[in-house]
């Protein structure tokens, strides 16, 4: 019983159930504003849905609709979660100054150490 304790109180879990439970939620504001962009569509091009349209027999309209309706949908994530999210990131979580990782110039102080130590020089 305490494996499926430790199971579900794992944190990898509920952060992958919450996000799975926002993305859900979500989903209806990607999917509205879908309807709406290929209403705007239908507007100017007559049918917001190109399904019907099949030359020479073959169906491509259901592949421009699809393409079309991707397009959409990820111009929505990127404006909507992308962006706002590294923005908002970048702000309030600044990333660190560029340079050399603490672990890579303590190892560099003991080459230069152990270096002088043995009368070689430094900095190769």
């Amino acid at each position: 019983m305490s494996g499926f304790k430790n199971f579900i109180l794992r944190g990898n879990l509920v952060e992958l159930a919450v996000a799975l439970i926002m993305a859900l939620a979500f989903t209806a504001i990607v999917t509205a504003t879908v309807d709406l962009i290929m209403g705007l569509i239908g507007k100017v091009g007559g049918q917001p849905d190109f399904s019907g349209w099949e030359p020479g027999g073959l169906p491509f309209g259901a592949w421009v609709t699809a393409v079309v309706s991707f397009v959409i949908i990820a111009a929505v994530v990127y404006f909507l979660i992308v962006l706002p999210y590294t923005t908002a990131k970048d702000k309030f979580f600044p990333s660190e100054e560029p340079g050399t990782p603490e672990d890579v110039q303590l190892l560099e102080e003991i080459r230069d150490l152990l270096a002088a130590q043995q009368g070689r020089p430094t900095g190769l």
